[in-house]
């Protein structure tokens, strides 16, 4: 199986090599309280809408299952508010890309599928919410690693297509063709800290992104915009249901095309997700929004899909839909993962947005469940790396099963971008003599409370947060982003680049 190595604390430090065994722990106390975002206003130009009529906007790509294939998503037409509100016909615009392999010869031609979504609310007062025309289509026969050139929207109306972007494929799948770059971000939102990682982000060229759950933070605001920190402390007595602001999605999508049209995409799917509507409808703008190579991996469900990129079989799973032992989701896992032949794809590498390993005192062991249904499924296949967010803090573990350093287990990555406008996770050693017990409060969706996982095995006992324990390797509360670059079968490098 291959082997963890090279992994960088802070850019600046010498890489520490896995082969030398576990590292740490080591934890770096907070400095300053950085976790106070301020939000971009709708007025900003860069979440303004600038397209007019049937021009596409909120363009971007995804990848498939395999690197001969890949999605382009976009959206025409304007959004609407209000008490009523009347959708848009998906059939009046038509879903078409043109590419090929130079700007000036966009001779090839796919067509795909377009959607409407709404965000409903059965109360007067509350502003209703339904989405311009979502687009998304599919190209097929790709040759990996190669820069296509493409157009998207409607030929058949004045004005419709876009401008040409281009993007480039995935390496061939095989053991020995890897990405240069692979871009790590959780928790985004859309405030002035979201624009520091993206930027920092995008200056490091990656040539996919990996959004490990939390994208607009439209579940933080109410529909006639106003927003807050703390959606409970402000707003829960006072509403009667969970309201969102769904333009905030559009905001968003509209910040992040240069990005997101030109390099893949990937996403899955975390609490601020869930937006709770009409009929007890969850997560719609999530499920609408994004391609999913969901029907190529067998999963047909937008909440948990794998792919491959190259030597690497990428697994995204679902924190806030059923995973136990009995449900679609670990049945399909368990038939994923049968398939994965390891002399072809030598990384298995998985991604969802709640940790299973934190040591902060936000959101501790609120994915136990998910721990004790899957955990030990992942380890008889031998995954190597694990990416989450969540906690808005960065993290990263030595090799850990069941809270025991094991050479065979994963190594667990927590990245905090931060950029929302929830705060700064802290850990317990950053209130000396502190020592609580462990919470048991995690989310409704997350599926109950393991609470018999605290008081036997491994875990038994009451940890004191103040000492590290040793399967956290390394710790500091800092917002960023990270670059993961798999050099060979055996060797990959791993960067936290702090804000």
């Amino acid at each position: 199986l291959p082997l963890f190595l090279l992994l960088l604390a802070a850019a600046t430090a010498e890489p520490a090599s896995m082969l030398e065994g576990p590292s740490g722990p080591v934890t770096v106390l907070l400095q300053e309280d950085r976790g106070h975002a301020v939000d971009l206003p709708d007025t900003d130009p860069r979440v303004q809408r600038r397209v007019t009529g049937w021009a596409p906007e909120q363009i971007a790509v995804a990848l498939s299952a395999a690197p001969t294939s890949a999605w382009v998503s976009w959206i025409t037409g304007d959004f609407q508010m209000g008490g009523a509100v009347k959708p848009l016909d998906p059939g009046t615009v038509g879903s078409v890309v043109r590419y090929g392999l130079a700007a000036d010869s966009v001779v090839r031609e796919a067509t795909g599928d377009a959607l409407v979504y709404s965000q409903l609310y059965p109360f007067e007062g509350l502003q209703n919410y339904t989405s311009g025309i979502i687009h998304h289509v599919r190209l097929q026969g790709l040759e990996p690693g190669t820069k296509y050139y493409y157009q998207c929207g409607d030929p058949a109306i004045p004005g419709a297509m876009s401008a040409v972007h281009a993007f480039r494929t995935m390496p061939a799948v095989g053991p020995r063709s890897y990405p240069g770059r692979i871009a790590v971000v959780g928790d985004l939102g859309l405030t002035y800290n979201t624009t520091s990682t993206v930027e920092h982000m995008a200056s490091n060229q990656p040539d996919l992104v990996l959004l490990v759950g939390d994208v607009s933070y439209a579940n933080l605001y109410l529909t006639n915009g106003t927003g807050t920190d703390c959606y409970s402390c402000s707003f829960a007595k006072s509403t009667p249901i969970h309201e969102t602001y769904q333009p905030r999605w559009d905001y968003w999508g509209r910040y992040m095309e240069p990005v997101t049209s030109s390099t893949p995409m990937m996403v899955v799917e975390g609490n601020h997700e869930i937006e709770q509507q009409i009929g007890n409808k969850t997560f719609a703008a999530y499920s609408a929004r994004f391609a999913f190579p969901s029907k190529e991996s067998e999963s047909f469900s937008p909440f948990y899909y794998s792919f491959d990129v190259g030597g690497i079989h990428f697994i995204m799973l679902a924190a806030y839909a059923n995973y136990s032992k009995s449900g679609d989701q670990y049945r399909w896992l368990e038939k994923d993962l049968a398939k994965v032949d390891r002399s072809v794809t030598p990384w298995l590498v998985a991604g969802w947005h709640a940790p299973w390993y934190s040591t902060y005192k936000a959101h501790y062991r609120e994915a136990e469940c998910m721990r004790v249904a899957m955990e030990e499924l992942l380890y008889s296949y031998g995954i190597d790396i694990v990416f989450t967010g969540h906690v808005h803090a960065y993290e990263r573990s030595n090799r850990v099963f069941n809270y025991t350093l094991d050479p065979c287990g994963a190594v667990h990555i927590s990245v905090g971008d931060g950029g929302n406008r929830e705060k700064m996770a802290t850990t317990h050693a950053d209130e000396p003599g502190r020592c609580p017990e462990p919470l048991s409060t995690p989310d409704d969706f997350m599926g109950g409370f393991c609470a018999f996982n605290f008081t036997s095995g491994p875990a038994a006992g009451s940890f004191c947060w103040d000492r590290q324990p040793d399967y956290s390797a390394y710790r500091e509360s800092s917002f960023g982003h990270g670059i993961l670059e798999v050099k060979n079968e055996t060797h990959a490098l791993w960067k936290w680049h702090r804000n």
